[in-house]
């Protein structure tokens, strides 16, 4: 609490320590594990699930839902072609967790991402896991990291001890309990009756799924890169279990050297959206997009559902009142007020900036983002959505695999040059005002590898903010 005084150095401390007393505190589950087959991730998910009281999310559950159309979807591409898209999985993967029991309970990921790029369109979307559980590395991957705000736990265990493990797995049809015939094998003489071999479980098959794991695995660590932990996978799985309980138990404070409140400004196409995620993503901050806030108030039918819906419908904006409702119930969440937040979407001109600051939300570093039209144009206009898969394409960076899929993509209306520049024209109108009203802002060439924007951004929030000379 004094460390929060400090911070905000309320004009009267005693109500806002009384409302700081009042906050929930609890931080729920978010974990996320990945591994080859045989490293016991599975079991152990299962194993957090049950003793933190979590949901376990996996491929599996997630297409088997009931009354889900993306499921449907999802499980008639996977009897076809044994996948599901990616752009589908993560779609799901939103829906569920914005159910009350993952929301209440927290959520446990269990073998997604599977590749680098769903973990991209994961922190991209906003699902930012507290801890993260790869079971295990590949013989070169990456050391264990110092502790972070957001942690991934490694289990290693060389390949051919992996491939003699998968070969003893046993299934129970009922429960989904996964036995082993070495290492555990149930008391009960009636499950141990109706076991059943997983079907994909032989030498051949298991080597050519940690061949294929090993080549997604070294292009997904580099997106946690400091949220790594260690753990062995070849000793008893009580021991695994307990050091990753020990770990995902942990709550680590953020790794910035203040607790940031993060603004990001720029055009519709300037990357706000993923350097926002790629900040949640390392500092642990909370990720708060003003428009993905009114869609969720309505989609969940909040209080202010009412009051934003006929806006929606109209498409037209919404009056800056009822935004900064919305917004401020987020803001004033324990989690925005202990790690910090980064928002973008919001302000959007200088009537709106001063708005946020009479609320009291006035954030201590501000980033411009300026990219040429030309460059944005190229960015959107060229984007494209699979309608049958849901998948996205770029027809220059990510273009189709094949020309039945390029010729029934389509367009959003809202990628269309003209709107785009409409869209430009407006935030460059109120681009200056906003500039002098934060005047320690500092703006960046958004026109680059988003990483090196990133370390842009990262450089003005860790190092102090300059000094103008008189």
């Amino acid at each position: 609490m004094l460390e929060q005084l400090l911070i905000h150095q309320p004009k009267d401390p005693i109500p806002f320590m009384i409302n700081h007393l009042q906050r929930d505190n609890d931080y729920v589950p978010k974990i996320v594990i990945l591994g080859p087959p045989a490293s016991g991730k599975t079991t152990i998910a299962m194993w957090l699930c049950k003793h933190l009281n979590s949901n376990l999310l996996s491929v599996g559950n997630l297409i088997a839902k009931e009354f889900s159309s993306l499921a449907a979807d999802a499980r008639r591409h996977y009897q076809k072609f044994k996948t599901v898209p990616s752009m589908l999985l993560i779609r799901l993967v939103q829906e569920r967790l914005s159910e009350e029991d993952c929301v209440r309970r927290g959520w446990i990921l269990d073998g997604i991402p599977e590749t680098r790029e769903q973990a991209l369109m994961i922190q991209t979307v906003g699902i930012v896991p507290r801890h993260v559980s790869e079971w295990p590395p590949t013989p070169w991957g990456p050391s264990p990291r110092a502790a972070a705000p957001r942690s991934t736990i490694v289990l290693s265990a060389p390949d051919t001890v992996l491939i003699e493990r998968n070969l003893g797995k046993r299934l129970d049809p009922q429960t989904g309990e996964v036995y082993h015939t070495t290492f555990d094998w149930p008391p009960e003489s009636e499950i141990q009756n109706r076991l059943m071999v997983p079907a994909g479980i032989s030498e051949g098959e298991t080597a050519l799924k940690l061949l294929e794991y090993h080549r997604n695995i070294t292009r997904i660590l580099p997106s946690y890169p400091k949220i790594l932990k260690v753990i062995p996978a070849d000793q008893p799985c009580v021991d695994v279990f307990s050091q990753a309980l020990t770990y995902v138990q942990s709550i680590h404070r953020s790794n910035a050297p203040f607790t940031p409140r993060v603004l990001l400004c720029g055009p519709v196409g300037s990357g706000k959206s993923l350097q926002a995620a790629l900040l949640a993503q390392k500092y642990g901050l909370v990720n708060v997009c003003c428009g993905q806030l009114l869609k969720e108030a309505v989609a969940d039918k909040s209080k202010y559902c009412e009051m934003i819906l006929p806006f929606f419908e109209k498409e037209t904006a919404v009056p800056d009142s009822i935004i900064m409702k919305v917004l401020s119930q987020r803001l004033d969440q324990q989690d925005c007020v202990e790690r910090g937040w980064v928002l973008h979407g919001f302000p959007r001109d200088l009537d709106q900036a001063h708005v946020l600051d009479s609320w009291g939300y006035k954030p201590n570093r501000v980033f411009f983002l300026n990219v040429p039209f030309d460059s944005i144009a190229e960015r959107l206009t060229l984007r494209r959505t699979d309608p049958v898969t849901g998948e996205r394409y770029h027809l220059m960076y990510k273009p189709p695999p094949t020309m039945e899929i390029q010729a029934r993509l389509l367009q959003n209306p809202k990628d269309a040059e003209e709107r785009i520049k409409l869209r430009m024209d407006l935030f460059y109108r109120s681009a200056a005002d906003l500039e002098q009203f934060y005047r320690q802002a500092i703006t960046l060439n958004g026109d680059q590898d988003p990483y090196t924007v990133f370390e842009y951004i990262e450089s003005g929030i860790i190092n102090p903010l300059p000094k103008k000379v008189p």
